[in-house]
């Protein structure tokens, strides 16, 4: 276990020592991008079990990719740095050097090609996963003609402030929609159903935090891990360890409360809509905290400019519309769910 080598740091060597030789005079970018836990750097050896090894994306002119691709394939090791080049990776045994054109890959990861432009439609309908795949990773080479890997990553690194704006919005009425519950579910006895609407509400959160630091949420393995690599979130993570391990409503109640007043201080350091009260408040006459989400969701709206996005029904990008792993995953289908629900032009 202490031998093990984070797959960033073995595809980079492995596309220096052994890749890049291979292309000489060939123009392409490379990079290690796209699914993989190695990609978001939340890889342990652990992860080494299974579709695992020396992984680098090439991208070379589509006319160009079945030379290339034959090419790295006859010049491979066998062997680098003790694992082997060709290995099983998502059920299919191939080499571990993917050689491809980069506006076809990106059609299939996120649906269009960014470097044509992103429309509100795009930014919509990917999920926050793939917009992290994308965007993180590493680029070990950058030499395609027209605008290669970096153009890509800069167009994605980050939503347009009016559409971050509404997210942000959809991700605060989800929390309102749901924040007295907790209490309402305990004081009939259903600590269960607590735990779980509350469960439910801390990954909201989560989710929250990490959307108003600009980072995309990654999905659910890995969401408590970015939340704890995010700076200043030791204390809201205290508060939301309080809440999934409590055994009482009221004590998941506590932890909620604190929870919510470190996202709205966040909030409200950001900037992105006029400055509102931290404090939970009662809801109605029940004994009953809530933050108010609502209140936010409405501050950040009145702050769009933009008619469109300040026109959409308040429900969100796809990630906020639905769970399903088969939907997300599935370009065309993420982008016809959020079409159809939002009014937006596929």
């Amino acid at each position: 276990m202490s031998d093990f080598v984070p797959g960033i740091e073995l595809s980079r060597a492995f596309y220096h020592e052994v890749v890049a030789p291979l292309v000489p005079g060939v123009a392409h970018s490379a990079a290690l991008v796209g699914p993989g836990s190695e990609v978001l750097a939340f890889d342990t050896a652990r992860s080494a079990d299974h579709d695992w090894g020396p992984r680098v994306l090439v991208f070379v002119p589509a006319g160009s990719v079945a030379e290339v691709r034959a090419k790295v394939a006859a010049g491979l090791p066998e062997r680098f740095r003790g694992y082997p080049t060709v290995f099983a990776y998502h059920g299919q045994v191939r080499p571990g050097v993917t050689v491809t054109d980069l506006s076809g890959w990106l059609v299939g990861r996120l649906g269009f090609d960014p470097r044509a432009g992103v429309s509100l439609l795009d930014w919509l309908s990917v999920p926050w996963q793939r917009l992290a795949e994308v965007t993180c990773g590493e680029v070990f080479h950058d030499g395609l003609a027209g605008g290669g890997l970096a153009a890509v990553r800069a167009a994605l690194r980050w939503y347009p402030e009016d559409v971050w704006r509404y997210v942000l919005a959809c991700q605060w009425r989800r929390i309102a929609q749901e924040e007295p519950f907790p209490g309402r579910c305990g004081e009939v006895g259903d600590e269960l159903g607590s735990a779980v609407v509350g469960a439910r509400l801390a990954r909201e959160v989560m989710r929250l935090a990490l959307l108003l630091r600009r980072r995309y949420p990654p999905y659910a393995k890995w969401l408590g891990s970015a939340l704890a690599r995010m700076p200043g979130s030791t204390e809201l993570g205290e508060s939301l360890g309080v809440v999934v391990a409590a055994r009482s409503w009221r004590e998941r109640q506590e932890g909620l409360s604190a929870a919510y007043g470190r996202v709205a201080a966040l909030q409200n350091r950001v900037a992105l809509a006029e400055r509102l009260d931290e404090r939970v408040r009662g809801f109605h006459d029940r004994p009953f905290e809530v933050i108010g989400g609502d209140r936010f969701a409405q501050a950040l709206l009145a702050a769009v400019s933009d008619p469109v996005i300040r026109g959409l029904p308040v429900v969100g990008c796809v990630d906020q519309l639905a769970d399903s792993t088969d939907l997300l995953m599935a370009p065309g289908r993420a982008r016809a769910v959020t079409a159809a629900v939002l009014g937006l032009g596929a």
